[in-house]
């Protein structure tokens, strides 16, 4: 089997994998739902009081708050994807037996990721946006090439997030227990994704420099592709700057892990 084939069918198997969770997935989805309704009001509130917050309308605020919605899973910006696994493999010390297979670590875990990924999209994320637009007047986009854009940015984010969540994920080799890195960096993802305020809303220097962290591609960037309030091209000219960065960075971290685990004899 090729590297191509056997990557895109480790990705077929990570959407597989969380198709099997029917029971967990409509919970998901209920749980979007809700959440979707909390914040939509919360919004309208805060946009009653100041209108074009941000820059937004109320449409485009409403249209943040559940687009936001379908996405949260999608780029894990709490968690839930491979890392916990990833980091319980370390812990046991069945990492060396990845290390030693004929594929690459990391490709193999962005693979599934993707895999996860769209699953999500598909599994949780359109039935919150079809709620959200039946319940509130959002202004979604009429042109196909505007969603198109939106997508490729959605597919930005997500290996951005992989790549935070593998780096944090490899921090297991030198800690005990990887839990409290991976807790900080879902804190971090939450604060400044922008998945409680639009990032925009953030005053002066804080709003410059949560806006230039990698968490800011995972949801703020694709959504202000969306609502037209960014340029596609610079979106994802920030986007594939940060998963350069953050990929080769996970690079480096996997080949000081593969060297400690040879130096201990696997």
């Amino acid at each position: 089997m090729g590297a191509g084939r056997l990557y895109a069918a480790v990705a077929a198997g990570g959407f597989r994998r969380y198709a099997t969770y029917r029971t967990a997935t409509a919970a998901g989805v209920f749980t979007n739902t809700v959440f979707g309704l909390i914040l939509a009001y919360t919004y309208l509130a805060l946009w009653h009081e100041r209108p074009h917050l941000g820059g937004y309308d109320e449409g485009q605020a409403l249209t943040y708050v559940w687009t936001g919605q379908a996405l949260l899973m999608t780029v894990s910006v709490m968690g839930g994807g491979f890392e916990d696994e990833l980091i319980e493999r370390i812990r046991t010390g069945d990492i060396a037996i990845d290390l030693y297979r004929p594929a690459d670590l990391q490709l193999w875990w962005l693979s599934a990721d993707m895999g996860r990924a769209l699953f999500h999209l598909l599994g949780r994320g359109v039935v919150p946006l079809v709620v959200g637009a039946l319940l509130f007047p959002l202004a979604l986009p009429t042109s196909p090439l505007t969603w198109l854009a939106f997508l490729v940015a959605v597919g930005f984010g997500v290996v951005v997030s992989f790549a935070i969540r593998f780096v944090v994920a490899l921090c297991a080799f030198w800690l005990l227990d990887g839990a409290g890195v991976a807790q900080l960096s879902w804190l971090l993802a939450v604060f400044c994704s922008g998945m409680l305020l639009p990032l925009n809303v953030f005053p002066g220097a804080l709003g410059e420099i949560v806006r230039v962290l990698p968490w800011s591609a995972l949801l703020q960037a694709p959504l202000d592709v969306l609502l037209g309030t960014a340029d596609p091209l610079s979106t994802y000219a920030f986007q594939g700057a940060w998963a350069v960065v953050l990929l080769g960075a996970g690079r480096l971290v996997q080949s000081a892990a593969t060297r400690r685990v040879v130096a201990q004899g696997g």
